[in-house]
């Protein structure tokens, strides 16, 4: 006699990989709710939008900014994270920029020897968008995916001396002994910036970690990227004007390639 049908068993793997679906599931929730947000979201408000408990909401959020899918401004509120811009840099009309950039990037290194970078900007912060590695061990890294604060950056100096990015009113957060924290001392190094035509960085970030970067300008004059080249401080120490003249010479040729010559201290 067969015994009475309970009913089938159920699935072993799928009752194994639901908790897992659900944390996906609400992880996924929170995220969609901060980016379709017309403004920053607190805790209490994802917390009450989402229905999760305080715990939950907590340990979910924490994992979401490791990995840079939110982040919190100033006041603490939540928003969409550093992937976010980083995706939408390399994944838009910027992408044209690159591909055109990419020559003249390899020229600079093959000439200079060391690490080229083209960013743009994106909300409040620069964005690095292509790299060409130094030819040197030492001063080889993928900063694409790195964040670095604009006030320290030659790259960010660049898009805020040239005004694509609003320079800081409040106090920086010093890196190092050399970073510029003040807002007046900053557009200060702007302004030399903008007459010298390069934007330079030496231990500000780093220590032993220096930088020289100009803007390139787009069909329509304004400045739609900043180009540079960072190494080791005692191999550009010596030489960071010879840097700076030289890489203003390719960025001329990059923005005429873009469209138009650009005006002299504007390249």
């Amino acid at each position: 006699m067969n015994p009475p049908d309970r009913g089938a068993s159920p699935d072993v793997s799928e009752t194994a990989t639901a908790p897992g679906t659900r944390a996906v599931d609400r992880a996924a929730d929170l995220v969609s709710t901060v980016v379709r947000a017309d403004e920053p979201m607190t805790f209490a408000d994802l917390q009450d939008a989402c229905g999760l408990a305080k715990s939950t909401t907590s340990r979910m959020l924490t994992a979401l900014e490791r990995s840079g899918l939110l982040e919190r401004d100033a006041a603490g509120s939540y928003v969409a994270g550093s992937l976010f811009w980083l995706y939408a840099a390399r994944h838009d009309p910027w992408e044209e920029l690159v591909r055109l950039a990419r020559p003249t990037m390899d020229a600079i290194g093959e000439d200079t020897h060391e690490s080229v970078h083209l960013s743009v900007a994106r909300g409040d912060r620069a964005v690095q968008v292509a790299q060409v590695d130094s030819t040197y061990l030492l001063g080889t890294r993928d900063w694409t995916e790195v964040e670095v604060p604009t006030h320290c950056s030659a790259l960010g100096k660049v898009l805020l001396a040239w005004g694509v990015l609003a320079l800081p009113v409040r106090p920086l957060a010093a890196l190092t002994e050399a970073t510029i924290t003040d807002p007046q001392a900053l557009r200060t190094d702007c302004e030399h910036a903008r007459r010298r035509g390069w934007a330079v960085t030496v231990d500000e970030l780093e220590v032993g970690l220096s930088g020289v970067a100009v803007p390139v300008s787009g069909p329509h004059g304004d400045v739609v990227a900043a180009l540079g080249v960072s190494g080791p401080t005692p191999r550009l120490e010596g030489r960071l004007d010879d840097v700076g003249r030289h890489l203003l010479e390719r960025s001329v040729q990059l923005s005429t390639l873009l469209g138009r010559t650009p005006k002299e201290g504007v390249a």
